[in-house]
């Protein structure tokens, strides 16, 4: 039972490991800007239920310049940033797929973290001399993609 159990593994192991290399193959190589269209805030909305957020986003003042990706993703690192795309990018399929997209969507702790962190990127200059433990959206509620001023959802 043992050899069967770890030949399952293995075998189990290298399917995903193949198509795991596979994907990633396809998308550095595969159709011209695939990658590149993967991060625009078009192809965010356009495969999971975030057609409110969207909508609001793209009136928010100064940040409907920046991509989803700007926000939600790592973005210091671009081994984390495409690790973490894939690790989100694979939650927001099952959700989806499931029928377990959360009502409202909200952001993981991790989530929080990273979005605190590039708030803090873009804007280092401006928060030089205020408290960062406290978090941006905090006292910027506008940038939660509800009641932007402009677009209000829900």
């Amino acid at each position: 039972m043992g050899i069967s159990l770890s030949r399952q593994v293995l075998a189990t192991t290298l399917v995903v490991g193949i198509a795991g290399a596979a994907m990633a193959a396809f998308a550095l190589v595969g159709p011209p800007r695939l990658l590149e269209h993967s991060e625009s805030p078009a192809f965010c909305a356009g495969c999971h239920v975030m057609g409110e957020q969207h909508e609001a986003w793209s009136h928010a003042g100064a940040h409907r310049r920046i991509r989803c990706v700007d926000c939600h993703l790592p973005n210091g690192n671009p081994v984390a940033h495409y690790v973490w795309k894939s690790i989100d990018g694979m939650k927001d399929v099952v959700a989806f797929y499931s029928g377990h997209v959360p009502d409202p969507i909200k952001l993981s702790s991790h989530g929080a973290k990273v979005v605190q962190q590039n708030c803090v990127r873009c804007h280092e200059a401006t928060v030089t001399t205020m408290d960062r433990t406290r978090q941006c959206w905090g006292c910027h509620r506008q940038l939660r993609h509800k009641l932007t001023g402009a677009m209000a959802t829900r």
